[in-house]
């Protein structure tokens, strides 16, 4: 059987967001403080131990990130056909990110969203 290493890092970014079609306030456009784990499989380390350098992973998050940064996310490109959820933005961040770190060795697993501490959204393909 062959070894999986899971690799994660978790950051945030702030932005607002309204969600069309929902029957409360979050129909309103309001803030979060945007809470994002994302993991990263790999089959193999280098000759140090390492499968992804931490620090890689981080700047093409912050990479993706600052495109969602500080912004209304309803008015981006990405979620003008979809509402920005936990759940549509998880996806659009495991296909941008995966998109950067896509090998037969490594690639992105799972990307997890939190609106709140306690509430939040994985997405994975498999």
């Amino acid at each position: 059987m062959t070894g999986i290493h899971e690799i994660y890092v978790k950051t945030h970014f702030s932005a607002a967001h309204a969600l069309k079609g929902y029957p409360g306030d979050c129909a309103r456009l309001h803030g979060h403080n945007w809470i994002i784990e994302v993991y990263i499989q790999c089959q193999e380390l280098n000759a140090i131990g390492i499968g992804v350098d931490f620090r890689d992973i981080k700047q093409t998050v912050k990479e993706v990130l600052s495109e969602l940064d500080h912004s209304n996310l309803n008015e981006l490109q990405a979620f003008k056909e979809v509402n920005p959820t936990s759940e549509n933005i998880a996806k659009y961040l495991y296909k941008e990110i995966g998109k950067r770190f896509s090998s037969s060795m490594i690639k992105v697993s799972k990307v997890k969203v939190c609106e709140t501490p306690g509430a939040g959204a994985f997405y994975w393909e498999e």
